[in-house]
């Protein structure tokens, strides 16, 4: 075999291996998730708890966190949520060695007590945190994470408390440096509610951490 023929199969051989490298490469990134290859600083903040206590950005740190805004007396798109979030929890964790927790930050502090929220999150998990401010601290911090929320204008002067929260149904993963690592949107079908694949989630949360 000449030596021509041997340098024309070693390329071929570099670049078959570098092809199956590339694929191999891409095969490991998030499939659904928006994925921020430079992570989103978080600015400053203070909410409270459903049990009464701050909880800043400190509380972020050392854990993976999964944010969704949503509010207690939300019809649809916030229980869908909530439990889905549940059954794939223990998947969460496990992946993630234990270090991941789900965060529910009303957007409704006017009807969600710390009372309500707190029976409210315990529906759906016991180590579920639920979170509330006002919205002067609520509104930046949103958007701060990629989202946004808007009171729905109630003319029903007979049920005043009545009205809706328009919010985001995507899930906002933040990571163990407390920084926005990726925002899950919801799958939209026309008639349907739109709802987070949970496996969806799971898959990329794993390919997520193991980029860290």
């Amino acid at each position: 075999m000449n030596k021509l023929l041997i340098g024309i199969i070693a390329l071929v051989a570099l670049g078959l291996g570098a092809l199956m490298f590339q694929k191999w490469q891409f095969s490991q990134q998030p499939e659904f998730a928006l994925y921020y290859q430079q992570p989103r600083e978080i600015k400053p903040f203070v909410l409270q708890d459903h049990q009464g206590n701050n909880f800043a950005n400190q509380q972020l740190i050392d854990k993976w966190s999964l944010v969704f805004f949503g509010y207690t007396s939300c019809p649809d798109v916030c229980p869908t949520t909530m439990q889905t979030l549940n059954f794939v929890y223990d998947d969460l964790k496990k992946a993630s060695n234990n270090t991941v927790q789900v965060l529910l930050v009303s957007v409704d502090p006017q009807r969600d007590s710390q009372h309500k929220l707190n029976q409210y999150i315990h529906y759906f998990n016991n180590e579920f945190i639920a979170l509330r401010a006002n919205h002067g601290v609520l509104f930046p911090f949103a958007r701060n994470l990629g989202l946004m929320y808007a009171i729905v204008d109630n003319q029903d002067m007979q049920a005043p408390e009545s009205y809706l929260v328009d919010h985001s149904a995507s899930i906002v993963l933040i990571n163990p440096q407390g920084q926005v690592a990726a925002i899950f949107k919801p799958e939209i079908a026309l008639g349907q509610v739109p709802s987070i694949d949970g496996d969806k989630l799971v898959s990329d949360f794993e390919k997520i951490i193991a980029l860290y």
